[in-house]
C-alpha cells in the first residue's frame, strides 16, 4: 500500500510543478495513456506466462 501513495505523491507533485512553470503535461491524453499502460502491465505478464510455460 505504500508503494501505491508514494507513486501517487510523487505524480501529484510532478503535475503541480509542470503546471506551476506552465510546461505541457508529461502524459499522453488521459484514456490513450490509461489503454497504453494497461497493455503495457498485460505484455508484461504475458512474457510471465510464456516464459513459464514454454521456455523452461
Amino acid at each position: 500500500m505504500k508503494i501505491y501513495v508514494l507513486s501517487l505523491l510523487t505524480g501529484l507533485i510532478v503535475g503541480f510543478v509542470f503546471a506551476l512553470f506552465k510546461l505541457p503535461i508529461p502524459a499522453p491524453p488521459a484514456l490513450p495513456g490509461i489503454i497504453g499502460i494497461v497493455g503495457i502491465y498485460l505484455g508484461f505478464q504475458l512474457y510471465g506466462w510464456v516464459a513459464a510455460t514454454f521456455l523452461k
